[in-house]
């Protein structure tokens, strides 16, 4: 029983740890983005490095995007493990398994939101658009 626990509690540690990550770049990257286009660091594709402004745009909105998402993802991310405390490894380990499945497909469609939004505020040569009311 007490090595069901410690691998309960591992698992829950491991799908709190994308929703973590999320909240905390998230809201680094809203209020410290990188400054800089560099190919280390940042919310890097080929339409938020086109200039400045559209990697100022990305950075924020990219922050914005996962610190909703990884709050979002919180509670889902918990009640899972919640049903399967105390139940045998197999059925913690295929819970933390799909919660885990769900968190990344919510990561990495954060980039198809991000790039919609570059895309309807910056032409294809990165250039803001007009705003017409």
């Amino acid at each position: 029983m007490i090595v069901n626990i410690a691998f309960w509690i591992f698992v829950l540690a491991m799908d709190l740890l994308i929703p973590g990550v999320m909240i905390g770049f998230g809201k680094e990257f809203q209020k410290n983005p990188p400054t800089e286009i560099n190919p280390g660091f940042g919310y890097r594709t080929a339409m938020s490095s086109k200039n400045q402004d559209t990697w100022d745009f990305a950075q924020r909105y990219m922050g914005k995007v996962w610190y909703q998402a990884g709050r979002w993802l919180l509670i889902p991310s918990i009640l899972p493990l919640l049903i399967v405390l105390g139940q045998d490894v197999g059925a913690v380990g295929t819970a933390g398994l799909a919660v885990s499945g769900v968190q990344l497909v919510v990561m990495l469609g954060s980039i198809l939101v991000v790039e919609r939004t570059l895309r309807r505020t910056f032409d294809k040569n990165g250039k803001r658009k007009i705003e017409t009311d």
